[in-house]
């Protein structure tokens, strides 16, 4: 078949903060393309961080959400040019969506792996996904010049992963051969010769990794004889061309006016024209006449179009397989703000304007479904996980948009008449002191310990199956176990038959019992009782949470009482009352807080917790209709 020895596609694909970005910032860089992107010719000395990650969620919270891609200009072993599409894809597990899309547009991968950390969940997931597609995989070992690092036994360990993946799949052997590269993204080197542990590579560049890429990705192919078919892998928007279409073209040419056939994934085919093409150099896109097999390119013209639609000939349309990605495992629910302060911050706050808004969502994010729920106002939103939804609704929350959150709750199966839920493989890096603290923590979560090493650092890890339903809220746990040393990974292992009733927080709220605004004198009074959330002169409503009760029950307080004033002086009135700093928390700490008759009400100014029903006299009847033994 012809190849086009001019292209190249590769992802680069990791667990969270492994270097990604950085590698691929490195790349740019060396290959002149921030200077110019800037309109600078060759600046290489720019000092710009992390381009890749462009929404300001990624900027602030130092993760990729999105998968990206960019082209470098390089030059073979001959010195003909080539063109390297490089797609940048998220590490974190719950946007697993993103990396199944990105290693649809490309014919193999870099797996970069941490020097010092090794292969953790996501590592597993990204590579299984690649030797599903059999992708070849070069391994670059990253961060050398970590004082931590264990270079070899990080190579041996992704070996044994390698073994452990072929087997599931029942890959042949000879796939276990894949080339080693060693590199430090931050300084831009790397080598094909091992370094001693806390050093940077021998090369002064990214070269070795280069041609390494070069020799080992494939070339795309395509069969001459095969007309024009190109899938939509992404979507993205432009002020002046409105929306655009991210396609990989498997076969035919494109080209700029061109009449296409336009195939959506529910089998309607609609002629449609191509009103501009445009491909990726280095950060931007510009204008093209045409592009052939292999290429990434972006077209405009086509208002209503998704992702995993097929664009190809009129004369003969051939239709593409639908992308596939893994189902979602955890489930929130969304609606109108119906608390007391609704409509005080947010301009968007009607059922209408949430319903378009989520709809908008499902086109352009393949890992997230939405389902109806009771209520007309409420909708149910799944995803891969905690982070993937919270990143959702924030996103909503900076759109101006008032709502009331519901609970984490997981998506279960009926497999065989049993109920099943999912289960997550978790690894734990943690100081030695607290694996007993830990052990206990995840045994009352039902989780089942795998495997537990300890290092020569004082460091240990410990890798658990545990259900995924007894992870929600984990993770504030953990940071306070192990004084914010630990560091805590988890990817979707599969399904379980049900594992019983879970233990919930052990800990009841503290509700307010009446609307009015948080007052000193209360506050300082109360948090005998335990941890407060609101800050004085917050305003509260009844049935809001302004705090942690130190029992398992809850307790209606008066947060707004004010200290009577008379025109008597005592000695002790000139007292200083102290207040111990309240616990504030983000989006993702309250949804993970909920307990099960609570909510999230989330607006631009303030993210409060609340109970579901706001009526404490209500609240009441509903404990005393508790079932007795027996009923």
């Amino acid at each position: 078949m012809p190849t086009r020895n001019d292209l190249r596609n590769v992802a680069i694909v990791a667990h969270v903060d492994h270097g990604k970005t950085t590698l691929v910032d490195a790349l740019l860089r060396q290959a002149g393309a921030l200077g110019r992107a800037k309109g600078e010719g060759t600046d290489n000395d720019s000092t710009q961080d992390r381009v890749m990650d462009s929404m300001d969620l990624e900027r602030e919270r130092g993760i990729t959400i999105l998968a990206k891609n960019t082209a470098i200009r390089l030059a073979d072993a001959d010195g003909n040019p080539v063109v390297v599409n490089i797609v940048d894809t998220p590490g974190h597990a719950d946007f697993g969506g993103e990396v199944e899309r990105g290693l649809s547009m490309v014919d193999g991968v870099v797996l970069l792996v941490d020097a010092s950390e090794g292969p953790l969940p996501q590592t597993r997931f990204v590579l299984r996904k690649a030797l599903g597609k059999g992708m070849p995989v070069i391994l670059a070992v990253n961060k050398t010049d970590r004082a931590d690092a264990r270079i070899e036994e990080v190579v041996d360990e992704c070996y044994e992963l390698f073994m452990e993946l072929l087997e599931d799949a029942g890959l042949p052997a000879e796939t276990l051969e894949f080339p080693i590269v060693y590199c430090n993204g931050r300084t831009g080197q790397a080598s094909l010769t091992k370094p001693e542990n806390g050093t940077v590579p021998d090369s002064p560049d990214l070269g070795p990794l280069v041609t390494t890429l070069l020799d080992t990705i494939p070339a795309p192919t395509y069969d001459a004889e095969e007309p024009l078919r190109a899938q939509v892998t992404n979507l993205d928007a432009s002020p002046f061309l409105g929306r655009l279409a991210l396609l990989r073209i498997h076969s035919g040419e494109m080209k700029r006016g061109q009449q296409v056939a336009w195939c959506k994934v529910d089998g309607t085919i609609t002629r449609v024209k191509i009103t501009e093409l445009l491909v990726t150099e280095g950060l931007t896109r510009t204008p093209a006449d045409s592009a052939g097999p292999g290429d990434l390119v972006a077209i405009a013209g086509i208002e209503d179009i998704g992702i995993g639609d097929t664009l190809a000939d009129p004369e003969d349309p051939r239709p593409l397989p639908a992308l596939t990605v893994d189902e979602p495992s955890i489930s929130i629910t969304i609606g109108i703000n119906t608390s007391p302060l609704s409509g005080k911050s947010g301009k968007k706050v009607t059922a209408r304007l949430i319903k378009n808004r989520l709809d908008q969502e499902l086109v352009g994010n393949v890992s997230v479904r939405m389902l109806p729920t009771e209520r007309p106002d409420t909708w149910e939103m799944q995803g891969r996980g905690e982070l993937a939804l919270a990143i959702l609704v924030e996103q909503l929350r900076r759109e101006d948009f008032e709502l009331t959150v519901g609970r984490p709750q997981v998506v279960t199966k009926t497999i065989d008449g049993a109920l099943h839920e999912p289960v997550e493989r978790v690894t734990i890096d943690t100081p030695g002191e607290y694996v007993g603290t830990l052990t206990q923590a995840l045994a009352v979560r039902k989780g089942r310990l795998e495997n537990l090493v300890h290092h020569d650092t004082g460091w240990a890890r410990m890798e658990y199956v545990a259900p995924s339903r007894g992870l929600i809220g984990f993770r504030t746990e953990f940071l306070t176990e192990t004084r914010g040393t630990g560091v805590f990974n988890h990817v979707l292992e599969g399904y379980e038959p049900w594992l019983g009733e879970m233990r919930a927080r052990p800990t009841g709220s503290l509700v307010a019992d009446r609307a009015g605004v948080a007052t000193t004198y209360s506050m300082f009074s109360l948090q005998e009782r335990g941890q407060l959330m609101v800050e004085p002169g917050a305003e509260v409503y009844e049935g809001m949470l302004v705090g942690e009760n130190s029992r398992p029950d809850d307790m209606d307080v008066n947060i707004t009482k004010e200290k009577k004033l008379t025109n008597m002086r005592k000695s002790t009135s000139e007292e200083l009352e102290r207040l111990i700093p309240p616990r504030v928390l983000n989006l993702e700490q309250a949804l993970e807080f909920c307990a099960e008759d609570e909510c999230v009400e989330v607006t631009p100014a303030a993210v409060r917790i609340r109970k579901v029903e706001l009526d404490q006299t209500i609240r009441g009847r509903q404990r005393n209709k508790k079932p007795k033994p027996g009923e």
